[in-house]
């Protein structure tokens, strides 16, 4: 009898499927905007950013952009090396395929290089996955690593399912084996965009990452639970709200003064953060804090809950 993952799929699971795709078509319907040079670039600067900074890489937006500019920066050299090869690895996506082993090892090799010492090679020891030196999760024994990956990328080859819900089931059995000593958050989130770009390229550049950052602790808990079912409604729920931000951008909906837009993002996002807010719209991280202020000042806005954690909430 093949593998089958456990999990269920829900009517929420099947609304926002359907949601998801409609968005897709919408955002297709943008043309060539959707997938102009500058806005790929300005997202693919946007995972690298969040996916990194989910594994407590300090480097800003800016940081970096110049970075892959090529321009020196004042960082820990492993944490910039770490967006170098990010890059190289989202940069490589069209080259794989995802039910590949070779290429899974070829990707965490390229994504971990310099950074451990068995870059490109399944854990050799058990791990463990600690949150204030409280043991969360223990993941397999080194002896079911190699079973339990080929397993899993045999059913992701027929995954009987939408893609939009084998990537998410995946992603969540990616982590629970845990099968390499370290990268293993980057790799899983990579390879959830990889599944999504071979179902539809557009999606190569959509940076989900940055919602999952935003929502760091509902992903984690959502990765605690026994069977994949939460982390599918988690996860379909941020690349929705991913989606609605780019369309927003495709679209020409945000047009106007600065605080306009800001107005239009949060109401699409109401988690969305400052760098987030000035990448989107092209301003400096100053000038979306200066217009912020204005704006609750004017009660068109108001923060709800702290700076770290909490929301937006537009005053209508």
């Amino acid at each position: 009898m093949s593998y089958q993952p456990p999990y269920t799929i829900t009517p929420l699971i099947l609304q926002r499927v359907a949601e998801i795709v409609e968005l897709l078509t919408r955002w297709k319907v943008a043309g060539d905007n959707a997938l102009s040079p500058q806005l790929r670039r300005n997202n693919r600067i946007r995972t690298i950013q969040a996916s990194l900074a989910i594994e407590n890489n300090t480097l800003s937006i800016e940081q970096v952009t110049a970075v892959l500019e090529g321009k020196t920066v004042l960082g820990l050299p492993r944490e910039i090396q770490e967006v170098r090869n990010a890059f190289a690895a989202y940069e490589q996506l069209p080259n794989w395929q995802a039910h590949s082993a070779t290429d899974l090892l070829t990707a965490q090799s390229l994504l971990m290089s310099g950074l451990v010492d068995d870059a490109g090679s399944f854990r050799s020891k058990g791990v463990g996955i600690y949150n204030d030196q409280i043991l969360v999760h223990m993941a397999p024994p080194v002896s079911r690593v190699d079973a339990l990956m080929t397993d899993l990328l045999a059913w992701l080859a027929s995954a009987p399912v939408h893609p939009l819900i084998a990537s998410c089931v995946f992603h969540y059995e990616f982590e629970f084996i845990h099968p390499f000593a370290d990268g293993n958050g980057r790799m899983g989130r990579l390879w959830q965009t990889l599944i999504l770009s071979q179902w539809q390229p557009l999606l190569a550049y959509l940076p989900v990452e940055s919602v999952i950052r935003v929502r760091q602790t509902a992903y984690y808990q959502a990765l605690a639970v026994a069977d994949s079912t939460p982390f599918i409604e988690f996860m379909l729920y941020a690349l929705l709200d991913a989606m609605t931000e780019v369309l927003v951008k495709t679209s020409g909906k945000v047009s106007g003064k600065t605080s306009g837009k800001i107005l239009a993002l949060i109401r699409e996002n109401a988690l969305v953060t400052i760098p987030e807010l000035a990448v989107a719209i092209g301003v400096s991280e100053r000038s979306i804090e200066r217009n912020l202020k204005k704006l609750q000042a004017e009660n068109h806005l108001s923060r709800i809950g702290p700076a770290n954690g909490g929301y937006w909430k537009v005053s209508e």
